[in-house]
């Protein structure tokens, strides 16, 4: 009974401890969502730190990790399915975006542990337990180490760049999401409209065999040139039954960037012909290098690095371990009570965290240079990506001015030698040959455009679903 008295006097003593610690924990500020600035980034860390001198205020949380848009799997309007349809779907639905989240939930929890005091240990302390009654002593004690030197609050400032980074991060992955999700809608929209071209040209070229024949049976032409429509069908018949395969590809790989890889395939509502931007060089690099997740991420990265050198700096102030005892029976003095006070701290003699200062500091040049090398990898990928663009865009310009051409001659022809004029039965064949040929070119122009301008737009980034 004695010994559950003095324990429940050292719990007393302990909850009391933890009610201090929690009125501290509420007048410490706590972090919130981090946007750094390309000026902060680049303020350079001081080579020296004075910890009595550390007034850095630190931004507060948010109370819960930022919730990602929802939406349901299937757009709520029925028919044809439209580009924002599938957006918001693939928000909703890719596995990565909701990793990415997690990762920002781990660092908001990462950043409230950091920061945390270590908890006062309480228990009971017995001494010449066998002297039978005449010097026994029977106590508690409560045993706290005090972090000195702003360690919590630094531990804190480095996490919360951390917190940052998995921020942009996540930013990244919803717009590699968006950029898949673009990419491939313009590859399925497109590859429906090659589908549509070859089943024109198909049937026109059955049409062409019917009729044909029909004027084989009067006398007006010969079997080799029967033969000859015929093989030019069949090559239409393949090319569209490929085109078919390769729409599905494309619905497929569409459906698994949405993340529902069973979602039935469907005709997309939407018009790759539409109005294009205009995109220029000098804006679109001005945009990359400003806007870029990537580089908030490594400028997050800069800045981890750069308070972690101030808190490996101060590492080698030592820590004060207090510790109280209370003896609620002495019966060497009598059987009164009595106590004593134990304050210990280590020596920084040998190890005053010297390799960590200078590992540290290498972290942040490391991340300097990191950056560096990421501005100038971007402008990098966007020159090859700006290559594709100016070529795509002139090839579509062209093809499209040859279209308009050929598509009036191509009718133009099936009509004079179905109404017996001066077509020739070759001549047809030639100008649908060119006619769709060209089409494709220009389809195929219209496709490589769209990927380029969803990748600038998407700010290079692309590839959601590739493991990170």
């Amino acid at each position: 009974m004695r010994v559950i008295s003095l324990l429940s006097l050292g719990l007393a003593l302990f909850s009391g401890c933890q009610v201090a610690s929690q009125v501290t924990a509420r007048n410490e500020s706590s972090p919130a969502t981090l946007r750094l600035s390309p000026a902060a980034a680049a303020t350079p860390a001081p080579s020296s730190v004075q910890p009595a001198q550390f007034q850095g205020e630190i931004p507060k949380p948010a109370s819960e990790p930022e919730t990602l848009p929802q939406a349901a799997l299937r757009p709520a309007t029925e028919g044809a399915l439209t580009l924002s349809d599938l957006e918001q779907m693939a928000m909703s639905a890719n596995p990565s975006v909701a990793r990415a989240a997690a990762q920002v939930q781990a660092a908001s929890g990462n950043y409230t542990q950091v920061g945390l005091p270590p908890n006062p240990t309480v228990g009971y302390s017995g001494q010449q337990i066998g002297s039978r009654g005449l010097a026994e002593q029977d106590g508690v004690f409560i045993n706290q180490e005090i972090v000195r030197g702003g360690k919590l609050k630094l531990n804190r400032q480095v996490a919360a760049q951390e917190w940052a980074r998995a921020e942009h991060e996540l930013a990244a992955q919803q717009q590699r999401v968006m950029t898949d999700v673009r990419i491939a809608f313009y590859n399925v929209l497109i590859a429906q409209s090659q589908e549509d071209l070859y089943k024109e040209l198909s049937d026109n070229a059955k049409a062409l065999v019917e009729y044909s024949e029909k004027l084989q049976k009067a006398g007006e032409r010969t079997r080799p040139e029967v033969i000859q429509v015929t093989i030019e069908r069949e090559k239409l018949v393949t090319g569209l039954r490929n085109a078919g395969r390769r729409r599905s590809a494309a619905w497929q790989e569409l459906a698994t960037v949405v993340g529902d890889p069973r979602l039935p395939q469907a005709r997309l509502a939407g018009d790759a012909d539409e109005s294009h931007t205009d995109y220029q060089w000098d804006a679109s690099l001005q945009r990359l290098l400003s806007t870029s997740p990537e580089i908030g991420a490594a400028l997050a990265n800069v800045e981890r690095a750069r308070w972690a050198v101030q808190r490996a700096l101060v590492e080698k102030i030592p820590n004060v371990t207090v510790q109280g005892l209370v003896n609620a029976r002495d019966n060497g003095i009598g059987g009164r009570s009595d106590g004593a006070l134990t304050i210990g701290v280590p020596l920084p003699l040998w190890n005053r965290n010297q390799g960590g200062v200078v590992q540290a500091q290498g972290q942040v040049m490391a991340a300097e240079r990191a950056l560096e090398q990421l501005e100038l990898d971007l402008q990098n990928r966007l020159a090859l990506v700006f290559e594709r663009y100016g070529n795509a865009r002139d090839y579509e310009d062209r093809y499209e001015k040859l279209l308009k051409g050929l598509t009036d001659e191509w009718l133009k022809r099936n009509e004079e030698l179905r109404a017996g004029g001066e077509a020739s039965q070759l001549d047809v064949i030639l100008f649908q040959r060119t006619y769709g040929q060209t089409k494709l070119d220009y389809l195929d122009a219209l496709r490589e455009r769209r990927r380029a301008e969803a990748e600038i737009e998407g700010l290079l980034l692309s590839g959601s679903l590739q493991s990170r």
